[in-house]
């Protein structure tokens, strides 16, 4: 390509770039300078946009080299979780539009089947990537097409089980599928240097690998010899290589390699592109990497707002209005303080879940069990029957992950552990796959549970303190971000299990009962209607006699909910309103029967008629046929 014409721009080379095809176009010498600029466009695009960065900057040079050597998209490429895929959003198309990234309508932060023929597979929760790529893999083969499978996924995510279920059953398949493992966890060692690079090409190359099927004919004619060989094989590799497990999987693992020299990732995935069967190669990289501030401190800049790249994200200074999880986080410790049985659990989600202080004033009480909800759930019922009180803290998006630990496990058993559910509702940037949308109609319909719905900061404290003496299954669901500023008190009270109040005593036609936040903006539409307002607080147990009341004397309930209205705690006012064989009428407001997209989150609850104007519209409407008779 003649880029005389190009030097007047600040990325030559990434802006010859549409689609992988110019990339795998380039010549050797030209990737390391086409990772540089794009290293350098990601960090300036995000710095403007927010996003994930830290686990972005880590993987520029492996998504340049995956592109490089494989057919994409007729090969497959599979991104565990997905927020590692900037890179390979920009050179798929999709530059020009990352300045869009994770806002309204715009460009996602995780892989999407229908925003690129290159996101083959759509991603956010981990540890799906192996299974996904292994189905791939099986489904080309039985239609005869020859293609190439690629999981890409983290060391976080390889904590998970599903990760090894899928590499146990990928092992028996013999499918031609490459695993490649990238391990961000651990700093480049001497042994991933000169000796380790030739020796990884070595073990991939031809030559190699047609001495090995060779010599494997030839042995089956001598088992015991051919047992033999194949131990010493492995204690030969096993001492220059940590591959032994993967190697029982039925892998071949080449690595640990250095993931950000393109010199060895490219003629080693050359040389893995033309063997067949299951493939594993351990590529060690580093979060951050390429931006000296994110490389200090990777959990700082691995979810970033908009922030000024050459400055660095300032710190906050002054107070602010508290999040739902600093309540909780600020609660955890207050509780340990006075209960030695309090055990805390997090699957991975220490800084999310606003865990840092407790783990490091309890350490001994604190259990990061890794990216391994169902693990969690399991593991918290087994602390709960010798008497202790564990905390289990995780997303509502999470939590749908451990569904059968928590059935079979915790409710069936009527165990006491207590849930910490927080990003219930809509969450904002992350979109459909993290949005806490599901968590009441899933938890609703199990028996034993008591499920919780705090409408404010002081609320969710106390409830949390009620839930921690509950002696049973409990959970108490909050939203993502502040609450409407309400003081905490000092000190903590158990509040009545299955009792909701009266905010507002109402003559209209209109009672709004709200679940959780949405009592917000039922008491800022009330007045118009002169509505009664109830804050339900329990979605499990209801308050039956004040469900009841309220039909007695309103014309027409309204139920207000940031959960989806399928199965949600509208059906169930429903449920008794119609028991009761009451005129009443019920209406219920909550998230519609499909993915609700990604976006700032006030967008998204006009969207979904959730904010205060759609409230409104919807009592207004409900009330018409009233109107009308």
């Amino acid at each position: 390509m003649d880029r005389s014409l190009q030097t007047t721009s600040a990325y030559p080379l990434l802006d010859t770039i549409r689609s992988p095809a110019d990339v795998r176009a380039l010549n050797a010498r030209d990737l390391a300078p086409l990772a540089a600029e794009l290293r350098r466009f990601l960090l300036e695009s995000v710095s403007r946009t927010g996003g994930h960065l830290s686990s972005n900057l880590g993987t520029v040079e492996l998504t340049v080299a995956l592109h490089h050597i494989y057919n994409t998209p007729h090969d497959r490429i599979v991104w565990d979780v997905g927020h590692q895929t900037y890179a390979h959003k920009i050179l798929t198309g999709r530059r020009e539009r990352m300045s869009t990234l994770r806002q309204y309508h715009g460009v996602s932060g995780f892989p999407r089947r229908c925003e690129s023929e290159y996101d083959t597979f759509g991603t956010a929760h981990s540890s799906t990537s192996i299974s996904a790529a292994l189905g791939m893999a099986v489904a080309a083969r039985a239609q005869g097409v020859k293609r190439h499978s690629i999981a890409v996924i983290g060391d976080g995510a390889m904590t998970a089980g599903m990760a090894f279920e899928a590499l146990n059953n990928a092992g028996v398949e013999d499918a031609d599928i490459l695993v490649i493992l990238n391990d961000n966890d651990m700093s480049i060692s001497p042994p991933v240097g000169a000796l380790n690079k030739y020796l990884t090409r070595l073990l991939s190359g031809q030559t190699y690998n047609a001495a090995r099927r060779a010599g494997a004919k030839v042995l089956e004619l001598a088992p015991s010899l051919k047992e033999f060989a194949k131990r010493a094989e492995e204690h030969v590799k096993g001492m220059i290589t940590p591959g032994t497990l993967f190697e029982e999987f039925g892998f071949h693992y080449y690595g640990p390699i250095d993931g950000h020299d393109l010199d060895a990732l490219i003629p080693t995935l050359e040389n893995l592109r033309e063997l067949p069967g299951p493939k594993f190669l351990h590529v060690i990289t580093k979060k951050g990497y390429g931006y000296k501030l994110a490389e200090a401190d990777p959990i700082l800049y691995h979810g970033v707002g908009k922030f000024d790249h050459l400055a660095g994200i300032q710190t906050a200074k002054g107070a602010g209005k508290l999040t739902y999880t600093q309540v909780f986080g600020d609660w955890l410790c207050d509780m340990a303080a006075l209960s030695d049985k309090l055990m805390a659990i997090t699957p991975a989600m220490r800084e999310g879940s606003g865990m840092v202080r407790f783990a490091q004033e309890y350490p001994t009480r604190y259990f990061d069990v890794g990216i391994a909800e169902q693990h969690a759930l399991t593991f918290a019922a087994g602390i709960a029957c010798e008497g202790m009180k564990p905390v289990v803290a995780i997303y509502s998006t999470f939590l749908q992950r451990a569904y059968d630990q928590l059935i079979h496990d915790v409710c069936l058993q009527n165990l006491p552990v207590m849930m910490a559910l927080d990003r219930a509702g809509l969450v904002g940037a992350d979109g459909a796959t993290h949005h806490g949308a599901f968590d009441l109609s899933y938890l609703m319909c199990l028996p034993n549970i008591v499920v919780m719905t705090p409408s404010d900061e002081n609320e969710c404290r106390q409830m949390l303190y009620t839930a921690y003496l509950h002696e049973g299954p409990s959970a108490v669901r909050y939203p993502r971000g502040s609450g409407p500023g309400v003081p905490l008190q000092s000190d903590m009270r158990t509040m009545p299990i299955g009792k909701g109040e009266l905010r507002r005593s109402g003559n209209g036609e209109v009672a709004l009962l709200a679940f959780g936040a949405m009592l917000t903006p039922a008491l800022a539409v009330a007045d118009e209607f002169d509505a009664s307002v109830a804050n339900m607080r329990f979605a499990k147990p209801l308050d039956t006699a004040l469900v009841l009341g309220l039909a007695q004397r309103h014309a027409v309930l309204v139920t207000l909910e940031e959960n989806a209205l399928i199965g949600g705690a509208g059906s169930e006012v429903e449920r008794l309103v119609n028991d009761a064989r009451l005129a009443c009428r019920v209406v219920r407001i909550g998230l519609p029967d499909r993915f609700v997209d990604h976006g700032d989150p006030a967008q998204l609850m006009a969207e979904v008629g959730l904010d205060e104007a759609g409230v409104r519209a919807q009592v207004r409407a409900a009330l018409l046929p009233l109107d009308a008779g």
